[in-house]
């Protein structure tokens, strides 16, 4: 499993144009169909792009990440809104430091939620299923589990159009890629470039290595039944149709 150090504190900069609406809509769509919740556990919630608007949407909602960097971001980002004191104190939101292979709260939560193919970081099959085990477990009856992941050929692709190179005045990197092709599994290599808080004419260079595993949408709704799970459903990148082999990224929502 990866736990984000340095990276955590330029994620944001590098993530600024993920589709995090995106994200919030399908869960909210999908909500819609099978239940709103009232309690959300957020697995590999990070800094808290998709936790913060959904608390200060009126959900309860646990952050729950492997990086407790990750969680600090997450706390001021929330401290830094109108309503985030008040909101912590209410117990509208907990960050929980957890693996979330063996995540655990005091008590079962309405709907799971893990979104920018935090699965993927899982490397062994082993895991996803401690995942799904643990998630079965971990929901109340009726409760909806929806988490997103890379279709295997996302993987193939990224390996077949490096190196990607981003120039900012902020932050800068060059990522390359390493494919394990019997194994689906991807070697990202970034050389950051983050400039000094201290001093603007310099920028500090460091190093992360991130995997990441494709696996087969229909080994993982077999698994996600054998954990209990019941009407398993796979969407297509961010849109209610069924995902086929060109989808980039998958949508399950299964329902213990």
């Amino acid at each position: 499993m990866l736990s984000y150090r340095k990276f955590a504190y330029v994620y944001d900069q590098l993530m600024e144009d993920m589709p995090y609406p995106d994200w919030i809509r399908f869960a909210r769509t999908a909500w819609e169909k099978y239940g709103m919740p009232k309690s959300v556990a957020e697995l590999g919630c990070g800094t808290g792009s998709i936790t913060i608007p959904l608390v200060n949407s009126g959900f309860e909602v646990t952050g729950i990440d492997l990086s407790a960097d990750m969680l600090s971001i997450a706390r001021r980002k929330l401290e830094g809104t109108p309503q985030g004191n008040r909101l912590f104190r209410e117990g509208s939101v907990r960050w929980v430091q957890q693996d979330m292979r063996v995540w655990e709260l005091p008590e079962q939560v309405d709907s799971v939620i893990s979104f920018c193919d935090c699965i993927n970081y899982l490397l062994e099959e082993d895991d996803i299923r401690a995942v799904f085990a643990r998630t079965y477990s971990g929901l109340k009856d009726g409760g909806s589990f929806l988490f997103d992941v890379h279709h295997p050929n996302t993987l193939i692709r990224y390996d077949e159009e490096q190196p990607f190179v981003l120039d900012d005045h902020k932050v800068s990197y060059i990522w390359t890629c390493a494919l394990d092709e019997l194994r689906c599994e991807i070697e990202h290599h970034l050389s950051i470039f983050a400039r000094d808080e201290n001093d603007r004419s310099v920028y500090r260079r460091f190093e992360e290595t991130h995997t990441q595993r494709g696996y087969d949408p229909e080994w993982m709704k077999v698994e996600l039944t054998k954990a209990g799970f019941r009407d398993v459903k796979c969407y297509a990148d961010f849109e209610w149709v069924e995902a086929g082999s060109d989808a980039q990224r998958l949508f399950f929502v299964a329902v213990k």
